[in-house]
């Protein structure tokens, strides 16, 4: 029987079809090397400087590892060539020229810092032009037509993800590494939805094992665009911005990864935004409810779908910084610590509207929660808190801001007869709200947690406006008017002492249920 303190940290929390196959290769003296996807975004890719320190990350992992490498664009890269393509579709042509020369100048000179050999430098300066002058190409197609249409802005926001991979490859290869930069159109299989692409698992799956597994048996550390993929007839797709974080786990669910490593440019996820709260810590471990909660309500070191892939192989996810690699960050399991419950942290939506249906005229009228529900879904507006009042059908609903006035129309639209001859506003928009939502594992079962939530927000006189709570056992969402949300934010954190934690532990205290730190990373609680 295998002895657990002789399992590798990094497998830990692993399932157990992965924790099997690497004792039974022990067993065969065949010993399998982890396996590791390790993501690194745009700032970790900066300029050749956070490169090389990409690459000194990755070597290390490689000692001991298989590696596949995900990488975004350069830092502010995909915004300038969203850019680049809207000047375009309104025929300006000097700005879109002005763009693609700085990128340019950008990659080739990172490649000039990163490549001594010659030969190589030129090769890698050849495949930046080619791909600028196709993003020049799509630019001047979308002039003459004066439309860009989706999968043209796809084609021309993935160069960014294109132009990166080679300077990391190159880069691994200069110090003594086999790598290969691949573009994810070769392996990751999505629908064809432009600009937010869903994979298609099993045709995923079956190409990684054909590209990439060769490479990693040969020790080769395959290098691969994030953000991208291809419909299975080739058409290139995106998976919305952000999305390297998803082609990360997409990879490491297809290859069956021990562990999927987002690198970033903070130290993992946290109590709070620190920019809001400065005595916000990193949470070390927390569940994959937790971090999805985190990631939907506003938490933006992950991309909300990036959990989706892992959660079925129960993958562990780790959120780390590239600029200080020596510390642990945050590890994403499928139950986080068994220690933890009660509130662990606060986040919130700036960027929302509150929508407000009712009114006597809406009295007695049939299925207007499931008619307002339609509407949204028809104007793809992600409902992020519902609440309702049955007395006279009055129902309040968050929604991103963007879409706020389109949806508001929209529903005029919807029940407009039998609002007819009604003089009163039954779909009422406030654009000055906030959402804030506080996340904890199994808050439902500690009393309490509520009472003291909204008890910190009377003593600073902050107003709620509506709130959500029972859908989940880890979240309690409420609305307050935007200039308050600082206020609230920075209360609840101090009510449930989240500043003090500099590890892992929360347990319930009490009657009060506010947190208490413990002294260990959960590496260690083993």
């Amino acid at each position: 029987m295998t002895n657990p303190q002789k399992i590798h940290p990094s497998r830990a929390g692993l399932p157990e079809r992965l924790q099997r196959r690497s004792v039974l290769g022990r067993l065969q003296g065949t010993e399998r090397r982890p396996l590791r996807v390790m993501k690194f975004g745009g700032t970790s890719v900066g300029d050749a400087g956070c490169i090389g320190r990409v690459i000194e990350i990755v070597r290390a992992a490689w000692r001991d590892s298989d590696v596949v490498v995900v990488v975004s664009a350069m830092s502010g890269v995909t915004n300038k060539l969203v850019a680049a393509a809207s000047h375009s579709e309104f025929g300006f042509d000097h700005p879109v020229s002005e763009i693609l020369e700085e990128l340019r100048r950008q990659h080739i000179a990172a490649a000039n810092d990163l490549i001594s050999s010659a030969a190589e430098r030129e090769s890698i300066q050849r495949r930046i032009e080619e791909l600028l002058n196709t993003g020049e190409r799509l630019c001047q197609g979308t002039k003459l037509l004066r439309e860009l249409t989706p999968r043209t802005r796809d084609a021309i926001s993935s160069l960014g993800e294109r132009l990166s991979v080679l300077l990391v490859a190159a880069g691994l290869a200069e110090r003594g590494m086999d790598s290969a930069a691949i573009e994810a159109t070769e392996i990751v299989v999505t629908d064809g939805s432009h600009g937010a692409a869903d994979p298609c698992i099993e045709q995923t799956q079956a190409r990684c094992e054909a590209r990439l597994r060769p490479l990693l048996q040969q020790g080769a550390v395959p290098v691969v665009t994030g953000f991208i993929g291809a419909t299975i007839d080739g058409i290139l797709t995106t998976l919305g911005r952000g999305g390297s974080d998803y082609s990360a786990t997409i990879l490491g669910a297809a290859l069956e990864a021990d562990e999927v490593i987002i690198w970033t440019d903070v130290d993992g996820l946290q109590t709070a935004d620190p920019r809001v709260v400065p005595s916000a810590r990193t949470l070390p471990e927390v569940s994959y409810r937790e971090a999805a909660e985190l990631a939907f309500f506003g938490a933006k070191v992950l991309h909300p779908k990036t959990l989706r892939p892992v959660i079925h192989s129960g993958i562990p996810l780790w959120i780390r910084n590239t600029f200080a690699p020596e510390r642990l960050g945050t590890r994403i399991t499928p139950a986080g610590s068994p220690e933890d419950g009660g509130v662990k942290a606060i986040t919130a939506i700036s960027d929302v509207a509150l929508i407000s249906v009712g009114g006597p005229g809406l009295a007695g009228v049939h299925d207007v929660v499931g008619r307002t529900l339609r509407i949204m879904a028809a104007v793809r507006a992600d409902v992020l808190l519902i609440s309702q009042a049955s007395s006279q059908n009055d129902l309040c609903l968050v929604i991103p801001s963007p879409v706020a006035k389109h949806a508001q129309e929209q529903l005029r639209r919807e029940f407009a007869h039998e609002l007819t001859g009604e003089q009163a506003e039954h779909f009422k928009v406030d654009p000055t709200v906030a959402l804030v939502t506080v996340v904890g594992q199994n808050m439902k079962s500690i009393p309490g947690v509520v009472g003291f939530t909204f008890g910190a927000l009377g003593r600073e006189q902050v107003n709620i406006i509506a709130i959500a709570q029972g859908s989940s056992d880890c979240t309690v969402s409420f609305v307050v008017s935007r200039h308050e949300m600082k206020t609230a934010i920075t209360s609840i954190h101090r009510e449930f002492q989240l500043g003090v934690l500099s590890l892992t532990g929360y347990a319930q205290c009490g009657e009060s249920c506010r947190a208490i730190p413990t002294t260990q990373h959960p590496d260690q609680l083993q």
